[in-house]
């Protein structure tokens, strides 16, 4: 690392993964939140993450690494933005995007607590409807949720893990629900899993209840958002026993336009040519989508085993005519 110690202002990290096969991630964090980061960096792979700082001691966590935790040393204060209307353009879209995931996370506490409800009845179709309608709020805000990994039991994992992410013991949340509903096709034993749930939800929405954003903090969860689409939903790895990939792909999708409209304002005055791209991108990506949607199953879209060989590298290529542009949003808002 080339630096440990910045002026308070835009920080623009360039990371790089040369050979280290047990890194694919780095993440700067600041007391109990994770302010910026970057996935998916397996050896070969570069990337980067704009985030702006005040002043104070930061930590830059790469697990894996021969050194995994850095500390980072932020000093002086950053210079407020020159262009008075663009900062009230930025601050508003922040609030929007703060009442966005409030409203979510209680459309997700309530699906949940329905979902648990008729994990204690015997109706398997019902349980299996529920767990649909709960899956869309999670997968629009997850970025939120995956801020809060440190110091608080890690609440993603205990919510959304996945069975090979965590030992079978310790495995709960949505997919082990998952895989009792449509692997087993039982309820039994899934009602204590589900009290759980709604117990972590509830947290996650006492710690999201007051929470404020940055405008840097949308468009990297933004771009968080497409990359979970393409590491978990086009190869099917997230719901691999319900196959309702396709509901969480368009959720994700829909929450990272969500934090992109709620920049689109400044982000206009800024640079409106890269604004027309980003829309148009996310035009086409949502057409497509869409052209998946089906009346034939609860979950309102085909499922993952129906598609065709053709269908997950259409769906790729849109997705990333997305994030390439979109990846340039945080440098740009932090300039700001």
């Amino acid at each position: 690392m080339d630096h440990t110690e910045f002026p308070a202002g835009q920080v623009t990290f360039e990371i790089t993964n040369k050979d280290a096969t047990a890194v694919s991630e780095i993440e700067l964090q600041s007391g109990q939140r994770i302010i910026g980061e970057k996935e998916n960096l397996p050896p070969g792979f570069s990337g980067s993450f704009s985030v702006t700082v005040e002043a104070g001691s930061y930590t830059l966590y790469c697990p894996g690494s021969g050194q995994p935790t850095r500390t980072i040393t932020v000093t002086g204060s950053a210079a407020a933005p020159a262009d008075a209307d663009l900062a009230t353009l930025l601050a508003q879209g922040t609030k929007e995007y703060a009442t966005y995931v409030n409203t979510q996370v209680g459309y997700l506490v309530d699906t949940s607590q329905a979902l648990t409800a008729s994990l204690k009845g015997g109706d398997l179709a019902a349980a299996q409807k529920a767990y649909m309608k709960a899956r869309p709020f999670y997968e629009k805000i997850e970025p939120v949720a995956e801020s809060f990994a440190v110091g608080t039991d890690d609440l993603d994992k205990a919510i959304d893990a996945r069975a090979d992410d965590v030992p079978a013991a310790e495995w709960s949340g949505f997919h082990r629900i998952e895989k009792g509903l449509f692997e087993d096709k039982s309820l039994d034993g899934l009602a204590p899993v589900g009290d759980a749930l709604v117990v972590n939800l509830k947290k996650l929405q006492s710690l999201t209840a007051n929470l404020e954003y940055k405008p840097f903090e949308l468009a990297n969860g933004a771009q968080e958002l497409l990359d979970e689409v393409s590491s978990t939903k086009v190869t099917g790895e997230e719901e691999r026993y319900s196959h309702i990939d396709l509901l969480d792909f368009q959720n994700n999708v829909e929450g990272s336009e969500q934090a992109f409209a709620d920049l689109k304002p400044a982000l206009t005055k800024i640079d409106p040519a890269l604004t027309t791209r980003i829309s148009d991108a996310f035009a086409a990506l949502d057409k497509l989508v869409d052209g998946y949607r089906t009346g034939d199953n609860p979950s309102g879209f085909v499922l993952y085993t129906a598609l065709q060989d053709a269908d997950k590298p259409k769906l790729a290529a849109a997705v990333k005519a997305v994030q390439e542009p979109l990846s340039q949003v945080a440098a740009k808002v932090t300039k700001s």
